[in-house]
């Protein structure tokens, strides 16, 4: 079920549960910033979830509402994961779902990495 990118923040998603160590994950980085753990259904050979620790539901209420240094911080985390897990050669895709259209199932901003083999188009050519 996708979500409206507006609606209020639901501490009872996953995500917010896993930040709270509810729910276990295999964390590849964690710092004040972000928490980056393998997807439990990856889409590729490497996938790999990037989620900020603030209580944000997608990328248009975080980059209006976060501080620049949460800004700055769960960046970096992206790029630090994305080169530490050795996706920069020969390449990999960053993806993240706003709103219903952008098929958002979890109203916790998150973004997904995946990497590991040719990817293909991005969207369908219709």
């Amino acid at each position: 079920m996708a979500i409206d990118a507006t609606e209020a923040y639901d501490d009872e998603n996953i995500f917010a549960k896993i930040l709270r160590g509810e729910i276990p994950n295999k964390t590849v980085y964690e710092d004040e910033h972000a928490l980056a753990f393998h997807d439990i259904n990856p889409q590729a050979p490497d996938h790999i979830l990037v989620i900020p620790k603030g209580r944000y539901v997608s990328w248009d209420d975080f980059s209006a509402t976060a501080s620049e240094t949460e800004i700055a911080g769960f960046v970096r985390a992206v790029g630090h994961v994305a080169r530490t897990a050795g996706m920069v050669e020969p390449g990999y895709r960053l993806l993240a779902n706003i709103g219903k259209n952008g098929h958002q199932e979890i109203p916790h901003l998150h973004v997904h990495i995946f990497a590991g083999k040719p990817l293909g188009p991005m969207l369908s050519r219709v």
